[in-house]
C-alpha cells in the first residue's frame, strides 16, 4: 500500500513515515506542491496525506487538481483549524482534516479509516438503479452514473451514497452519519457531514435546491428518496 506525504517540514515527514512505516505502508515524500504532483502521476499512490500550506503551490490547488481526474483519498494536514476552513477542506474534495499540531497515533488511525472505507463494500450487489435508470451505483467496483455519465464521487461522498440508498426508508440522523464514514470518535462539527451532502447533491441532483435523492429530514438528519428500479437489481 502506497502513500504519498506532502509537506515541507521535513520534521513532520519524519515522523509521519516512522509510524506508518511500522504499519508496512511503502511511503513517498514531497516537500513541495510541483513535486507532488509529480510523484502522484509516477506513483499512484493508494492515499494522500497533503499539508494545505506549501511553498510553491497550496494545497488546496493540488486537492482541486487530483480531484479532476482521480478519487483516491486524500487527508488534509495543517495548522488551519476554525470551522471555515475545515469545511472548505472538505468542499474541494478532501476525505478527512486533521489539524496540527497531532497525533500521529491518531493519524494512523484515521489513515487506517480511510483505507479501510475505500476498499470496503457495502453490498455484494453488482447494480443498484433508481429512477428507471437516472442514478445507477455499482458497489463493488464503486462507480455511480448519472443520466448514463460517470459522476467522480470522493470515497466519503461514495460512502454516504450507498449507505443511504442501502436502506431507503431510514432516516439517518448527522451522528449516524458520521459514525458511519468516519469510523472512529473524534469531536467533530455536524456542518461537515452538511458539506458533504451539499458536494453530493451537486453531482447527482437535477436541482440542488429541490433534490430528489438525498432528502433532508429537517430536525433529524437525511434518508434517500430515489425509487428503486427492481428489474435491474
Amino acid at each position: 500500500m502506497k502513500i504519498l506525504i506532502v509537506d515541507d517540514e521535513p520534521k513532520i515527514l519524519d515522523i509521519v513515515e516512522a509510524y506508518l512505516t511500522t504499519k508496512n505502508y511503502q511511503i513517498f515524500r514531497a516537500l513541495n506542491g510541483t513535486d507532488a504532483m509529480k510523484k502522484f502521476e509516477l506513483i499512484q499512490p493508494n492515499l494522500i496525506i497533503l499539508d494545505l500550506m506549501l511553498p510553491d503551490v497550496s494545497g488546496t490547488v493540488i486537492c482541486q487538481n487530483i480531484r479532476k481526474s482521480s478519487d483516491i483519498p486524500i487527508i488534509m494536514l495543517t495548522a488551519k483549524s476554525t470551522e471555515n476552513d475545515i469545511l472548505q477542506g472538505l468542499q474541494i474534495g478532501a476525505d478527512d482534516y486533521v489539524v496540527k499540531p497531532f497525533s500521529p497515533k491518531e493519524l494512523v488511525a484515521r489513515v487506517e479509516t480511510v483505507l479501510r472505507r475505500s476498499g470496503s463494500s457495502i453490498s455484494q450487489q453488482t447494480k443498484w438503479s433508481f429512477n428507471k435508470g437516472d442514478l445507477i451505483i455499482f458497489p463493488s467496483n464503486k462507480q455511480v452514473l448519472k443520466t448514463q455519465q460517470e459522476v467522480v464521487l470522493t470515497h466519503t461522498e461514495f460512502e454516504l451514497l450507498t449507505l443511504l440508498a442501502a436502506s431507503p426508508k431510514q432516516i439517518f440522523s448527522r451522528e449516524q452519519l458520521l459514525e458511519t464514514v468516519k469510523g472512529i470518535e473524534f469531536e467533530v462539527l455536524d456542518r461537515i457531514i452538511d458539506s458533504h451532502i451539499k458536494n453530493l447533491r451537486q453531482k447527482i441532483e437535477d436541482n440542488t435546491r429541490q433534490p430528489y435523492f438525498i432528502l433532508t429530514v429537517y430536525g433529524m438528519g437525511y434518508r434517500f428518496g430515489g425509487e428503486k428500479d427492481e428489474a435491474y437489481n
